[in-house]
């Protein structure tokens, strides 16, 4: 149990981390920086639903690939989707990224027409989810549902995360950190106005994993979706209203500064 001592030492490192990493000035290191190309709501939400499917492997390889499926479909996403014909997709069969592969990138794009053209939009689909109990758990539970809703492979589940089986949708997580959060710093969009910043979870990977643990925030070994409550749930102490903020800091911390036994040297 961290006592107030350590508890007002770490919320001033992460804070102080907060300031730093939560810059447009990193996004050019960081696949966000793929929706920033656009000003169109609908292409935001779909560029960056696509980036963060893809995001994980090396970030380099992700933002290139990203980019490349972008271009793929005419670097207008929406009016890609929507308005070509899928005779036209033919270019996007050829896109891969690691186990992502050409029948998972077409169904994706169906998913993604048929939410938008019956569905009124990722937006909408995410927030009906969350208004049946006020959680990005069922929020993501719905997603998963209506985007599985049509005729698919079992290959292309893999790539939606399940948190009924304790994913801890990474993922999904830093989508709707993208989608939801809204500061002055304007790295994340604020697009969406229906679901709180409050409600949001932290988009949990190896690097914020390790930090948090290394600094008394997470107890649970594995990256899970039970791990990813107990980190949100400290992080709301430090930020009832905007907790997955010191995601910036947490990642960066990880990224950029330092590993394991050096994590704690980091609060002086």
């Amino acid at each position: 149990m961290m006592n107030k001592s350590d508890f007002a030492e770490i919320k001033f490192l992460l804070d102080d981390r907060l300031s730093r990493y939560n810059r447009l000035d990193f996004i050019d290191s960081d696949p966000i920086q793929i929706p920033h190309r656009f000003s169109k709501k609908e292409d935001i939400e779909i560029a960056g639903f696509l980036t963060a499917t893809i995001s994980w492997g090396q970030r380099k390889s992700i933002i290139n690939n990203a980019n490349r499926l972008i271009d793929l479909m005419d670097n207008s996403p929406y009016e890609f989707l929507t308005e070509a014909e899928t005779s036209d997709w033919r270019s996007v069969s050829t896109f891969v990224h690691r186990t992502f592969n050409s029948d998972d990138c077409l169904f994706f794009l169906h998913s993604l027409k048929n939410i938008y053209l019956h569905h009124n939009g990722l937006e909408k689909v995410f927030t009906i989810g969350y208004n049946f109990d006020t959680s990005v758990y069922s929020s993501l539970k719905y997603f998963r549902e209506i985007f599985l809703s049509i005729p698919h492979k079992q290959h292309v589940t893999k790539h939606i995360s399940d948190v009924t089986r304790n994913s801890s949708a990474k993922r999904l997580n830093m989508f709707l950190r993208w989608m939801v959060r809204n500061d002055e710093y304007e790295v994340d969009f604020g697009l969406w106005k229906n679901i709180p910043a409050s409600a949001l979870m932290l988009p949990l990977d190896v690097h914020t994993g390790e930090v948090a643990r290394a600094y008394g925030l997470l107890e649970r070994k594995q990256n899970d979706w039970k791990a990813v409550e107990e980190i949100t749930s400290v992080l709301r102490q430090f930020d009832a209203s905007d907790p997955i903020k010191y995601d910036f800091a947490l990642f960066g911390i990880g990224v950029y500064e330092g590993k394991s036994d050096d994590l704690k040297k980091l609060i002086v």
